[in-house]
């Protein structure tokens, strides 16, 4: 048996691969609280509620109407983003221009609202969503077996940031919204509706959450309390990438998964704690955090 540092080759790959898994939820969310921070500078305390909305409607729309996986895929997202402009159309938009801690404590209401009416539902002991049958089964490596949904879990949430991250900063309508978030006004000499894009923004950013709820649900038991569970890790990652960084957001939600799988393997007592740790390292040392900008 190949060992690696006194640990089965096996049992570190079956944690690297826990850990890309992890580390492509971390980076789907925090990308989403990125581009929600760093276009429109509203910290999203609900982020963690729209995942769990984008997981919990997967199972709903199966369980009721019948929904496929790849129906749900879209419509999960699609959903969750109206309910996001609705929320930045009818809440946020009152608040506009307000310090951030205006915005924190009303998305944090939000979410205890959203989490507190699907409890009483739903309860808190968790619902399944059976896996596609297309994914069952997988790659029967050398070193270890990699389940299908795994691998493309791993394929789309790495597609869907990097498209998003061509999208923002590399496109036209990447440049109208930073622009339009930087100076409205002018924004709207040019005939842009900066209200609507705001709105769109918000939306979106709340799309990527429940996208990320979508790819969750056939793994993990799905609660109403799981997003409650997962935001502060990614806050966390936000943090250390820097703020409103985009592609700080991705390459370090990856980065904290892969560190997180791999403390698992080495010392799993610290697995829990090693992304604070790391958070409160990087901050004593770069403040804006690795990705970003120096005030």
């Amino acid at each position: 048996m190949t060992m690696i540092f006194g640990v089965p080759l096996a049992v570190l790959s079956g944690q690297l691969l826990i850990g890309f898994i992890n580390g492509a939820f971390y980076a789907l969310l925090s990308l989403g609280l990125a581009i929600i921070f760093g276009l429109l500078k509203i910290i999203n305390f609900a982020h963690g509620a729209m995942y769990m909305l984008g997981a919990l409607l997967t199972v709903v729309l199966f369980n009721t109407f019948g929904v496929n996986y790849w129906v749900a895929l879209f419509m999960a997202p699609l959903l969750v983003g109206v309910f996001g402009v609705m929320i930045e159309y009818f809440l946020l938009r009152r608040i506009a221009g307000q310090d951030h801690i205006y915005s924190l404590l009303l998305t944090f209401g939000v979410a205890l609202i959203i989490q507190g009416v699907l409890t009483n539902i739903y309860g808190v002991s968790g619902l399944r969503y059976a896996m596609p049958d297309m994914f069952k089964g997988g790659f029967k490596l050398d070193f270890m077996f990699l389940p299908y949904y795994r691998a493309w879990v791993i394929v789309v949430a790495l597609l869907v940031c990097f498209g998003t991250w061509f999208m923002i900063e590399k496109t036209k309508l990447g440049a109208y919204l930073r622009a339009g978030t930087e100076d409205s006004q002018l924004m709207q000499g040019f005939g842009i509706n900066v209200p609507l894009l705001v709105s769109l923004t918000y939306g979106f950013g709340v799309a990527l959450a429940a996208f990320a709820g979508v790819l969750a649900a056939p793994i993990y038991s799905v609660t109403p309390t799981m997003g409650a569970n997962t935001l502060i890790v990614v806050f966390a990652v936000v943090v250390i990438g820097g703020m409103g960084s985009i592609g700080g957001a991705i390459i370090t939600g990856i980065m904290m998964g892969v560190i997180e799988g791999l403390t698992k393997t080495f010392y799993p007592p610290a697995s829990s704690a090693v992304i604070f740790l790391v958070m409160v390292v990087v901050l004593m040392f770069r403040p804006s955090g690795l990705f970003g900008k120096e005030a």
